[in-house]
């Protein structure tokens, strides 16, 4: 699917960037060219000293932001596929900073899809959030906003062959700025703090994730927004796998932060398919395909009356044993309880 195509990637240098171009390197070892997009050039060197250019020569860097709409057309010149996984992320950060965030996760996706029909692009997979899905807080209600813009930017390719699409998921485990990582460092004080004892989250590992975008990127037809199904887990469930031993300290929750995230509301389930290993919320405005034509290609049926997805209500959740087999596999070999 990838191989002899150029891809750009912007915020390359995070962690969905890197495990993308881990994957797209062993999946595909033809890739033409991978050009990571991103704005910190310490990260770029470290980047650039794992993937040496004597050994991955389709690799390019360049140092840009997307809210600088010229860099963003230079370097979608000659691209074939574009991954736009930038974003301010942090919830709290992003209620104390409003404007920046609406730059860089609003403006700077309008300067990814302007750049996108201004060059030969022919398929874009934005990433998108669990936030993003009945949003309280700041930074899901500019992700929303980016949602919607790259799928109603289908209705604007004109006779261009161009798909846009969107992936919809949850914490990434093991993410920068995620609570793994930060319960394994507050693990040696001997508390953790806990938002909220009631609170659930949806679960997702990095190679997940990396794998429903190249789902995507091969089976989209433009204007869906793909969501996966996955386990759910308790915070406190969270806590005991990792640190049996510790107290724990209830300290509150963050500005705009939810007691239990979704993934599909139930205006949202009116528009879902089912795909079977994911479900694809459809565009509510299309003038290239009907909701009949995206069951067909996709092999899928309706979602029954009254579906919703949420962390809360979920199916399938993380039990203390999994939770600390997905840390072994995912992110520290090396982990035992504390």
């Amino acid at each position: 699917m990838l191989n002899l195509k150029s891809i750009l990637i912007t915020g390359g240098t995070g962690s969905f960037g890197k495990k993308f171009l881990e994957t797209v390197l062993l999946r595909y070892p033809l890739v033409k060219r991978i050009v990571i997009f991103s704005r910190d050039e310490l990260k770029q060197s470290e980047l650039k000293q794992q993937y040496p250019s004597a050994i991955f020569p389709q690799l390019r860097f360049f140092i840009g932001d997307v809210r600088d709409a010229a860099r963003l057309k230079r370097a979608c010149e000659g691209v074939d596929v574009v991954i736009h996984a930038a974003a301010m992320k942090q919830v709290d950060t992003a209620e104390y900073n409003p404007d920046e965030c609406v730059k860089t996760n609003v403006q700077g996706a309008q300067n990814v899809i302007d750049a996108v029909l201004a060059n030969e692009v022919t398929d874009v997979v934005a990433l998108s959030t669990d936030k993003a899905c009945a949003p309280i807080n700041l930074y899901g209600a500019t992700k929303l906003v980016s949602d919607k813009l790259f799928i109603a930017a289908n209705n604007i390719k004109g006779s261009r062959n161009l798909r846009f699409s969107a992936v919809r998921y949850g914490n990434v485990m093991g993410s920068r700025g995620s609570v793994v990582p930060f319960f394994l460092q507050k693990r040696n004080d001997g508390v953790l703090p806990v938002t909220h004892p009631e609170m659930t989250r949806f679960n997702i590992t990095l190679q997940a994730g990396v794998d429903m975008v190249l789902f995507a990127l091969e089976n989209h037809l433009g204007g869906e927004i793909f969501v996966p199904k996955i386990p759910s887990y308790r915070i406190t469930d969270l806590a005991e796998a990792i640190a049996p031993s510790c107290k724990t300290e209830i300290v509150g929750m963050r500005p705009g932060e939810k007691l239990h995230e979704e993934l599909i509301t139930g205006t949202d389930a009116l528009e879902t398919i089912d795909l079977e290993k994911y479900f694809a919320i459809l565009p509510s405005v299309s003038y290239y395909h009907t909701k009949e034509e995206y069951l067909k290609h996709h092999h899928a049926v309706a979602v029954p009356d009254g579906f919703r997805y949420n962390s809360a209500t979920n199916s399938e959740w993380e039990t203390v044993e999994t939770i600390r087999q997905a840390i072994v596999e995912h992110i520290d070999p090396t982990f035992k309880p504390l």
